[in-house]
């Protein structure tokens, strides 16, 4: 595995909108073990292939420490409730926003053995699900905080 350099805002890949998967690899497969690696490594909870300059529809989350949602092609099917919380991401360092999110989001996805899976988070792991994925549309947290702070 391999830490892998984590683009900033600023950086074009952020800004552009992912092409689907069609064929789970073994690169594609690499990729998905390197990314759970930098996330950890910079202490995030959840990581988009276009934050390490690959524009696919890619995304790791781990908000429970040792559980990992690998999700290739995801989308969000059913979500309810509402949150406003504080986000920060890997690729806005230093900074931090308030966002509304739903409270409860289930997604559909592939998983690393191409089986189609649906998860379905509360809470901060709704939050993260929402975040991640918008990484795949070119969208930042910042695109939708009510309010900004920084460090």
């Amino acid at each position: 595995m391999a830490k892998l350099n984590i683009r900033k805002l600023g950086d074009d890949a952020l800004r552009k909108v992912c092409r689907p998967v069609d064929e789970i690899t073994p690169r594609i497969l690499t990729l998905l073990d390197d990314m759970v690696e930098t996330m950890r490594a910079a202490n995030g909870c959840g990581l988009a292939a276009p934050q390490v300059g690959v524009l696919r529809r890619i995304v790791v989350v781990e908000v429970e420490e040792g559980v990992v949602y690998e999700l290739i092609n995801p989308k969000i099917i059913a979500y309810s409730g509402e949150q406003e919380a504080e986000e920060g991401c890997l690729s806005v360092p230093g900074q931090w926003g308030t966002t509304r999110r739903p409270m409860n989001v289930t997604v559909r996805a592939l998983n690393r053995r191409g089986e189609t899976i649906e998860v379905t988070g509360h809470d901060l792991l709704a939050r993260a699900f929402c975040h991640e994925l918008d990484h795949l549309d070119g969208k930042l947290f910042i695109d939708c905080a009510i309010r900004m702070n920084e460090d």
